[in-house]
């Protein structure tokens, strides 16, 4: 939870691995993302390269006539039940991450059909969940049962469905899920996504309050109202966001979210630092807020404070973007 006083320590390399060119190319590369995409971008948090829209419309371009009749079903069966385009989007979503769209007889232990439906939990009979329309009708039927499903983004409903081990997974088919409700459910709205939540709007919120919170005293294992350590001040700025993760810092950084490159970290990521540069002794966190500076609450005797990222021989190369859906 301490701050190392340096801004950029010339270093041997990452742990011996990386060299200091690598150390400050991490550093340089990280652009000033705003973290103002939003769903009505159709951004997902995951991808990597490319405009969001673009690369929804390049790998919808890759699905094949069967894969385009299902989701094309999907869409059908969301209109005809008076479903909002969202509720088409988090379906496809869930079946392109579950089966690649497509109406599979097979799966993990007992699952089957589009949805990877498990007769053994209830889903129906092995016949039902692999008849496209039953399946389709019984995703809808547990989405609705799903406390604020049209508050949380796409791929967070998917998994209240679904219940997966891998949460994070359902995100990667965002912009192709869009993509297809726009085209193939002639949705016009949805070239931009307008009516899908905002998550530069959480992001916003949570980077809000943190600022309000600046030249607040640091206080070990402080959350607030006034007094703040380094993870509980990350945690609150989160919560004021309606958006839960771990109190912790190492907690933080194990299950705060999705990991991503340090270079490709953006306003609202969680940055850390490590003993040893080491991933498993995280002592300290910070918000990100792009142009390479932070928002953090460094050590005893100091208070909270914007700051130029700093290395100091600690800092992880991998970021941490909490999953934006508001807690229930």
């Amino acid at each position: 939870m301490r701050k190392i006083a340096v801004v950029l320590v010339l270093l041997t390399g990452f742990g011996g691995l990386i060299g200091v060119g690598a150390v400050t190319g991490l550093l340089a590369g990280m652009g000033g993302g705003s973290g103002n995409s939003t769903w009505a971008g159709c951004s997902t948090a995951l991808a990597t390269s490319g405009n969001s829209g673009q690369r929804g419309q390049r790998m919808a371009a890759q699905l094949e006539r069967e894969q385009r009749r299902i989701a094309a079903r999907i869409i059908q069966i969301g209109k005809q039940r008076e479903l909002p385009p969202r509720a088409w989007q988090i379906a496809i979503q869930a079946g392109k991450t579950e089966s690649n769209l497509r109406n599979l007889d097979y799966g993990h232990a007992d699952s089957l059909g589009v949805f990877q439906m498990r007769p053994s939990m209830n889903w129906g009979t092995p016949r039902q969940v692999t008849d496209l329309g039953y399946a389709i009708n019984k995703f809808y039927d547990v989405l609705l049962d799903v406390e604020g499903w049209k508050r949380m983004r796409p791929g967070a409903a998917a998994q209240a469905v679904e219940r997966s081990a891998f949460p994070d997974r359902y995100h990667e088919a965002e912009a192709m899920a869009a993509h297809l409700v726009s085209n193939q459910g002639d949705v016009a709205a949805l070239s931009g996504c307008d009516e899908m939540p905002n998550t530069g709007s959480l992001v916003s919120e949570a980077i809000d309050y943190a600022k309000q919170q600046i030249g607040d005293p640091y206080k070990w294992a402080a959350e607030g109202p006034h007094e703040f350590d380094c993870s509980g001040l990350m945690q609150q700025a989160y919560a004021a966001a309606g958006v839960q993760i771990p109190r912790v810092s190492q907690d933080q950084y194990d299950s705060g979210g999705a990991k991503v490159e340090l270079s490709r970290a953006r306003a609202g990521d969680l940055v850390f630092w490590g003993t040893g540069r080491l991933a498993t002794e995280v002592h300290h966190v910070a918000l990100y807020l792009g142009d390479s500076k932070v928002l953090h609450a460094p050590q005893p005797g100091e208070k909270v404070q914007i700051a130029k990222l700093w290395d100091g021989g600690e800092l992880l190369p991998t970021a941490v973007r909490p999953t934006l859906s508001r807690s229930r």
